[in-house]
């Protein structure tokens, strides 16, 4: 059986702290966290979860707190958790029995990150990270903000999710001021800096300044082949929001230079002949984002509610419109399979039944 040490970077996480640790304190063999300011209760209660408590001055550069903690590891592996992560107790068996069996070549575990998750907590946002990696490697983290792990050798992709449940909001603009703290002082930015930069700039609402930052990001030619295809999409986005809607149909077919067209991808092309009420247009790019295989694993971004049950909804308004009344009805009920008791679905059962009585009033009797 391995040992693990997680390690932690905290900041004012008072409200999450324990409840993270108590979640994975049994599977682990050591804790390691480390404060980068806090200034609540954050430090009190992490020395009441272990004797390894460091501080280390905030520098704005995430990559290096973790690296400091990664320092500090003794055991054969390092897990990383952010405060407000949580391993649930089905995944918990999981992480155990991993545990148990993870053949000590691997170099690298990967989980998938939950993140995002709609009112009846359905996944709706997820996708694979780096979590558990050997501590002789001397693997390093890279990027000041937004970072990753720069890791090699044998990989493993482990069915352990974690769990991101946060209470309250990050600390707002936080990363928009280090990226441009960094443009300030002339530092340069490394392609994936650059794309997150513009991801930052569009979360601002500054459209402009972030179709200027996407552009020069696709057109540098530098980018991982998943960031090239969300860095089209948002771009698309950024166009609509300034009402240039050819423009933002440009950007997201751009993306198929990367890859095979991504079913949310395809869902934004859908809402946009949507929108202009090309309906026929609309079904044959939600058909498309319908009939898409799902991979078996992504590094990616990756949206679970794409993958069947917006294309079906969607599906269902356009053939509505085209007067296809029998496919819309198919096409809500293969909504309701994908996501039982939604009120959208509901709300449509509904429209159709009301429908199927008032074209009963018309008919002429018998």
């Amino acid at each position: 059986m391995i040992t693990i040490s997680l390690c932690m970077i905290v900041k004012n996480e008072e409200d999450v702290l324990k409840r993270c640790v108590d979640s994975v304190k049994d599977i682990v063999d050591e804790i390691i966290i480390v404060d980068t300011g806090s200034t609540d209760k954050t430090r009190e209660i992490a020395e009441s979860l272990t004797d390894k408590v460091y501080d280390f001055e905030w520098i704005d550069d995430f990559s290096a707190a973790r690296n400091f903690a990664y320092s500090k590891a003794t055991m054969e592996y390092i897990l990383i958790l952010d405060a407000d992560d949580v391993v649930l107790e089905e995944d918990r068996e999981k992480f155990k029995k991993l545990k148990r069996e993870l053949s000590p070549d691997v170099d690298m575990v990967l989980m998938p990150y939950n993140v995002g998750f709609d009112s009846k907590g359905n996944v709706t946002l997820t996708y694979n990270r780096e979590r558990l990696s050997r501590r002789d490697r001397g693997f390093r983290w890279v990027e000041p903000v937004h970072e990753h792990l720069a890791y090699f050798g044998k990989t493993q992709y482990a069915d352990v999710c974690i769990t991101h449940k946060k209470t309250r909001p990050s600390e707002p603009g936080r990363n928009l001021r280090i990226y441009e703290k960094m443009v300030a002082e002339d530092r340069p930015l490394s392609p994936r800096g650059q794309y997150y930069y513009a991801r930052e700039l569009y979360y601002h609402k500054r459209f402009e300044e972030a179709v200027k930052q996407f552009e020069a990001f696709l057109d540098g030619g530098k980018g991982w082949v998943e960031d090239n295809i969300r860095a089209c999409q948002m771009l698309g986005k950024c166009k609509a929001a300034l009402n240039d809607p050819e423009g933002m149909l440009r950007a997201c077919l751009r993306s198929f230079v990367y890859d095979v067209p991504r079913p949310d991808l395809c869902c934004d092309i859908g809402n946009h002949f949507k929108q202009q009420g090309e309906y026929r247009k609309a079904k044959f790019w939600y058909l498309t984002a319908l009939n898409y295989e799902k991979p078996a694993r992504s590094l990616g971004f990756q949206h679970p509610e794409y993958y069947g049950y917006i294309p079906a909804i969607e599906l269902c308004v356009c053939c509505d419109k085209l007067g296809e009344t029998e496919e819309a009805i198919r096409y809500n009920r293969m909504a309701g399979e994908f996501k039982p008791g939604d009120p959208a679905v509901k709300y449509n059962e509904e429209y159709f039944e009301k429908k199927k009585k008032a074209q009963e009033g018309l008919s002429p009797s018998k």
